[in-house]
């Protein structure tokens, strides 16, 4: 069954926020996203420069 009535203006009026809040949700779960990926390779770098703490004595 299709509705007797449809007026396509007045939907897509009624929508637009809904429609604007999925998509800021989207963009900001991107953003967390890319702030995690970067967060985890800045960790993984810094844990490969660094010596570890037993190595640094038994060179002396």
């Amino acid at each position: 069954m299709s509705a007797p009535e449809t007026n396509v203006e007045r939907q897509s009026r009624r929508h637009k926020p809904s429609l604007f809040g999925i998509g800021a949700a989207v963009l900001a779960a991107a953003v967390i996203g890319v702030v995690i990926w970067m967060l985890g390779d800045l960790s993984s770098e810094e844990q490969s420069t660094a010596a570890p703490v037993g190595q640094a004595a038994e060179q002396d």
